[in-house]
């Protein structure tokens, strides 16, 4: 059981079926990112989904939620409060917890669906350092809630699946500071700059910058 609900798991065996290639299209950067889930090196954007009017409705009435179970908590020690009091306060705080993770989940699916239905010959993500950017303290939030590792679960079985090759660029690529245009590096590039600017006068959306890097590298591992 969680957050009051059971769950039940079934299991199938479902034959094999070759995967069918998709190679008329060519193929495409992905940068996933903060600000935005992902920007495709198309030009598609996917927002960030917690930054959504309804995650934040849910978000606020967490904090409430949360406040009174904590109120209930220290009443306990006056004897003001019950177990059975608690355990419904803490029923509610779950049930929030696993109704925003749904919302995540779901949009992530539609996410990957969309991506791959376009058919690119390949796809190139960044293999990107979750554990080390979760030990920011001021990121480390933003960081748990776009679920970066699930993405990439779920985009490489969709991937295997369609027969469309996923490639893993080195975390240490420099997507982000490379210039797309004439592939100098701009080591002074901080996190608040939202555009690339780079000296030969090319000028691009920071992340879109990365996600044509992403698509054009050369060096990179097959998932």
């Amino acid at each position: 059981m969680k957050a009051g609900r059971y769950y039940s798991s079934v299991v199938v065996e479902i034959p094999d079926s070759p995967s069918v290639k998709n190679n008329e299209n060519e193929g495409i950067g992905i940068d996933l990112g903060l600000k935005d889930l992902a920007i495709v090196s198309d030009g598609k954007a996917y927002k960030n989904i917690n930054k959504s009017a309804k995650i934040k409705k849910l978000e606020k009435r967490l904090r409430r939620e949360q406040r009174s179970l904590s109120r209930k908590l220290e009443n306990t020690k006056k004897g003001e409060s019950t177990q059975k009091n608690i355990q419904k306060q803490k029923l509610k705080v779950q049930k929030l917890h696993q109704r925003m993770d749904n919302i995540r989940t779901d949009y992530i699916n539609k996410t990957v669906s969309e991506i791959v239905k376009t058919k690119p010959s390949y796809i190139t993500v960044e293999d990107l350092n979750v554990t080390r950017m979760m030990k920011n303290k001021h990121l480390s939030k933003a960081v748990a809630s776009q679920k970066f590792y699930e993405f990439r679960v779920k985009l490489e079985a969709k991937c295997k699946e369609r027969g469309i090759e996923l490639r893993i660029a080195d975390r240490w690529y420099p997507s982000s500071k490379m210039c797309h245009c004439c592939g100098s590096i701009k080591k002074d590039l901080k996190l608040s700059d939202r555009v690339f600017r780079c000296q030969c006068g090319y000028v691009e959306n920071r992340d879109l910058n990365a996600s044509l890097n992403l698509r054009d590298a050369t060096t990179y591992s097959i998932a």
